[in-house]
């Protein structure tokens, strides 16, 4: 590593915080991918390289770990280790960059979704709406479409459908037309602009409601579902038979499009031919058959966990 690391609030280099990203259900996980220690592995979402250090450690001198993540203050979390390989970039590229590093084929891949510890306690990256900041939620900086942009330039319908689908809010469509009105005579470009122009509309518990409407923009914006549509498309065809896929999800719509795919290798509930009424086959053997859930005891210690839920899946 450089010596010119990102600085957080106190001075520290990232890697040097101990509270980067706390990773869930982390033994769970690792056993779930049964590693090899011979074995190629993808960890999708590196973060805080908590999962990523855990793998290393059941890994031999042969063994290899492909690391994605697109928020460069993540990659200062990368620990010196000839088996790791980091890749800067989404998830989304998957097989473009194994292919770019001579892997074709994988033993194993994890995916932790959702948003890690240090982006919603760094004030300035505007993911969460403790801190007043730019209205920005971009994991990967290097994009141009920040949440500012979306909330000034949609449309009433296309704020309707993002919130509706991507927040489960549940007055999307006034809220839509509401932020379209106001925009025209309000500035609507930090997180406290945005929260006291809207405030009248708080339905329920107001911080519920934010998470919701903050939940909604931040997905928008970084194409998440987009790009987990993507990188599972990518995965199913680069594990090995045997080989294992473990996802974490944080919220009923990642969750569904996990299950839905593992079941069926489809993305809707049910997927029927045109032609002959077959129903898509699914190329993975669920090993959850319901998805497992953070302990009350590591729910105490990281209150973030109470959400997640992990479904692993083998290659036939």
């Amino acid at each position: 590593m450089t010596s010119n690391k990102p600085q957080t609030k106190d001075n520290k280099p990232l890697n040097e915080r101990s509270a980067y990203h706390t990773p869930v259900m982390l033994h769970e996980a690792i056993e779930g991918l049964s590693i090899k220690p011979s074995g190629t592995y993808v960890d999708c979402t590196f973060g805080g390289g908590g999962h990523s250090k855990v793998i290393l450690s059941h890994l031999g001198s042969d063994g290899k770990l492909i690391a994605f993540d697109q928020d460069k203050d993540a990659l200062q979390n990368a620990p010196d280790d000839d088996r790791l390989t980091v890749v800067p970039h989404n998830f989304r590229h998957l097989q473009r960059f194994l292919q770019l590093h001579k892997v074709t084929v994988i033993d194993g891949l994890l995916a932790d979704l959702g948003v890690s510890s240090y982006q919603f306690d760094e004030p300035s990256r505007g993911f969460s709406t403790r801190f007043d900041a730019a209205l920005d939620m971009r994991m990967d900086q290097r994009q141009t479409l920040t949440a500012a942009d979306i909330v000034n330039s949609y449309s009433a319908e296309k704020l309707h459908k993002m919130f509706e689908l991507y927040g489960e809010v549940t007055n999307s469509k006034t809220l839509a037309a509401s932020i379209v009105t106001l925009r025209k005579t309000v500035a609507l470009h930090t997180v406290e602009q945005f929260k006291k122009a809207v405030h009248g509309l708080v339905k329920g518990n107001p911080n519920k409601y934010f998470a919701q409407v903050f939940q909604a923009l931040r997905i928008e914006v970084n194409d998440e579902m987009g790009a987990l549509k993507e990188m599972l498309e990518q995965a199913v065809n680069l594990l090995k038979p045997g080989g294992r896929i473990a996802v974490i999800t944080f919220h009923s719509l990642e969750d569904r499009m996990i299950k839905n795919f593992f079941k069926s290798g489809s993305f809707q509930e049910e997927e029927v031919d045109n032609i002959y009424g077959k129903k898509q086959v699914s190329k993975l053997n669920i090993i959850t058959k319901k998805p497992l859930t953070a302990t009350p005891e590591e729910i105490k210690v990281n209150p973030r966990s109470r959400s997640a839920k992990l479904r692993i899946a083998e290659k036939v």
